[in-house]
């Protein structure tokens, strides 16, 4: 018995739930064809939807009772790995667009990991490093070889 006992309002609804089942791949075989029987797709992507929407751990799937951790985990890299996630997203935006219309001419994407080219002496010391200078004591070797930096040997 899980946590979520009943349809809390944040399952799968049936139709959208039609189209979705259609971009599923086909379950992969077992080797040996003897294993346990697959938790059913719609239980398993409710639970990914979960774990997406609220942002809780995958480990705390087990507690809900909707699918284990480790079947959802699997079947969310399964469909990802398919392009389930990124077929369903390009659906939703066309059919968003077609209900209420994107203004795709004011969308813009814009990122740069990189030093600030006029950047230079004006932009102040790094916050990390609290304006020292030079090398810490606690990088030496000495130090670096016992804990409570003890000069002194211990007896033996």
């Amino acid at each position: 018995m899980g946590l979520v006992v009943k349809d809390d309002g944040w399952r799968i609804p049936d139709r959208v739930w039609a189209q979705m089942e259609r971009l599923l791949p086909e379950p992969p075989t077992h080797p040996l064809g003897c294993h346990r029987p697959r938790v059913p797709n719609r239980d398993a992507m409710n639970a990914i939807l979960l774990v997406l929407r609220t942002g809780m751990q995958w480990n705390a799937l087990n507690a809900t009772g909707l699918c284990s951790c480790s079947s959802a985990y699997r079947r969310f890299r399964e469909w990802a790995d398919a392009g389930v996630f990124l077929e369903l997203w390009r659906r939703g935006l066309l059919a968003y667009d077609d209900k209420h219309g994107i203004e795709w001419e004011w969308l813009a994407m814009d990122g740069a990991i990189g030093k600030a080219p006029l950047g230079g002496d004006n932009t102040g010391p790094n916050p990390t490093d609290r304006a020292k200078k030079g090398r810490s004591d606690r990088c030496l070797p000495r130090a670096r070889a016992s804990r409570s930096r003890s000069r002194q040997r211990a007896p033996t």
